[in-house]
């Protein structure tokens, strides 16, 4: 994860996100750098535009937050299955007491 932002840090800072910032990035911080996973990331993000990725993550966390409204309506209709569902036990548990 700290790869991730040490990414998201160079983008804020208009730094390019390469392999050598990455890597001085983390350093920086007093971790040890893992070159495999730098490379992976630098790889990766090469073909991303970040900026976009960004507005897109956004928006994909603004949707729960507007489905949530709706979830307090559909509790009662949550009900009447959870209680089929108790009967449906109960009924299971009768039948395992005549072969137990």
């Amino acid at each position: 994860m700290e790869y991730v932002y040490a990414a998201l840090l160079l983008h804020k800072l208009g730094k390019p996100v390469n392999e050598e910032n990455l890597t001085s990035v983390v350093k920086a911080t007093g971790a040890s750098p893992d070159t495999v996973q730098i490379k992976a990331l630098a790889s990766a993000l090469s073909e991303v535009n970040i900026d976009e990725a960004l507005k897109n993550a956004a928006t994909m966390a603004a949707a729960p937050v507007a489905a949530a409204a709706p979830a307090a309506g559909a509790a009662k209709a949550e009900e009447k299955p959870k209680e089929e569902e108790k009967k449906e036990e109960e009924a299971l548990q009768g039948l395992a007491s005549l072969f137990g």
